[in-house]
């Protein structure tokens, strides 16, 4: 992709996160996009084939983000996914929440919430799987997994809102911890 194709690209990437600060995502229009990027229809097209599909790149490159095993990518933590201990995935999750704050922080309790936490948890779901039903521990076998992963992904994503709502007071390793003390007796 050229420079000139990452330029509109991202202009449609901010005039679609503007409109999503003001108004639920249902009431957004193609048309209101384009007009907020400056763009045409045919550029708009030539990018994303629907709403939808902006929608889910825009959730994509957001929680791809929040949810990379990648060490380093922010400079306010240390921690990273590829630690594979459960109390350091959801520490830098939680850090990535707190660096991505008020773009985030609208999606996730804000009037178009439901359609992100359909992304978030689908994101979080893997990461359960991977990082922390892996390391389970649990002698109940009686308990199916799907079970525990909507458990724990619909636990995190309710302590991730209070937190949200709550203007992120607690620091990232707190939640983690208090988010540890909830689940760990099922692991």
């Amino acid at each position: 992709m050229d420079r000139r194709q990452q330029k509109t690209r991202a202009a449609i990437f901010a005039a679609f996160e503007s409109l999503l600060n003001k108004e639920p995502y249902s009431k957004i229009t193609v048309q209101d996009i384009i007009d907020e990027a400056n763009v045409g229809r045919t550029t708009f097209y030539a990018h994303f084939e629907t709403k939808d599909a902006l929608l889910q790149q825009l959730c994509s490159n957001l929680f791809n983000h929040v949810f990379s095993d990648q060490p380093g990518i922010s400079d306010s933590h240390l921690f990273s996914l590829s630690e594979g201990d459960t109390q350091h995935v959801v520490t830098h999750i939680l850090f990535h929440l707190k660096d991505n704050g008020k773009n985030l922080a609208k999606l996730l309790v804000g009037e178009s919430s439901d359609v992100f936490l359909f992304y978030f948890k689908q994101h979080l779901d893997e990461v359960v799987t991977r990082y922390i039903l892996a390391d389970m521990k649990h002698s109940n076998h009686d308990i199916p997994e799907e079970f525990l992963r909507n458990h724990i992904a619909g636990s995190f994503v309710n302590m991730a809102q209070w937190w949200i709502r709550r203007g992120m007071k607690e620091s990232p390793e707190e939640m983690a911890k208090y988010f540890m003390a909830v689940i760990e007796p099922i692991l």
